[in-house]
């Protein structure tokens, strides 16, 4: 146990934060008092502790009822994250925490919220790699190119389909979204959805916008957040089957529905 501390160590966390990662890891989600128990930080100290990997995006907090409960980054995104600085540790560190892993299925569906734009973009990574038949995606530019190598990945065995905004040549199966003053004056409101499998769901700001994301395995928002999808796709083809005045109709529409 102290070995894995020490190497994770390594990678720049102090000795407090590597014990409370890989006692969460061991526990699976779990609250504070029980990290302290279980890794032997001082009660003093663990909400210090588990709030400043909460801001790293390492640690993932949960609000249920009255109650706070504290998650670990999953293993391989966690290890995707720091892979590239840290190579020469990686392996050993990868073989030993995905020992303690906790495997059990966690019955509860949750939103939880991503911090860090690595963060988000190895959680992205890690999802389209863990695809098996369909991933539907809304995205932005500058969010697409820098997936667009794990989207291309996945969609060599995957049903990949979607829309996209501001991206001239996108994968086949992936609609363009077409030109209006609404995208274009769009400015920072920009956002992306990444769906694997219709079972787990990434959703939020661009991340250049924002470094903010959340993650969900509730079928009732995945559900939501694919046909919000599927229905700008639809709006998109019938727009585009039809003439300007449709386009004009729409926006006329659109200001009247969310004037104040």
């Amino acid at each position: 146990m102290q070995d894995i501390i020490q190497k994770i160590q390594s990678l720049g966390f102090s000795q407090y934060e590597a014990k409370a990662y890989v006692s969460l890891v061991r526990q699976g989600p779990t609250s504070a008092y029980q990290v302290s128990k279980e890794s032997g930080i001082p009660r003093a100290r663990i909400y210090e502790i588990l709030n400043g990997l909460q801001e790293e995006g390492i640690v993932l907090k949960e609000e249920i009822n009255d109650s706070v409960q504290y998650s670990p980054l999953p293993v391989d995104v966690f290890l995707e994250s720091v892979q590239t600085k840290w190579n020469n540790t990686y392996q050993s560190i990868s073989d030993t925490l995905k020992q303690f892993e906790k495997t059990e299925p966690i019955s509860d569906n949750r939103v939880m919220t991503l911090k860090g734009e690595r963060h988000i973009l190895s959680f992205c990574r890690t999802l389209l790699q863990k695809a098996e038949k369909r991933v539907i995606v809304s995205i932005w530019d500058k969010m697409y190119e820098k997936l667009e190598q794990e989207l291309k990945d996945t969609a060599a065995y995957c049903n990949l389909k979607g829309i996209v905004f501001q991206v001239d040549n996108p994968l086949p199966g992936i609609d363009i979204h077409r030109k209006t003053s609404y995208v274009d004056n769009i400015g920072e409101n920009k956002w992306f959805i990444l769906s694997i499998d219709g079972k787990e769901t990434i959703y939020g700001p661009s991340s250049e916008e924002r470094e903010t994301a959340f993650y969900t395995d509730d079928p009732v928002h995945i559900n939501f957040l694919e046909n919000y999808i599927w229905h700008d796709i639809l709006v998109n083809r019938l727009v585009k089957k039809d003439n300007e005045d449709a386009e004009n109709w729409i926006s006329r529409e659109r200001d009247q529905f969310f004037s104040l």
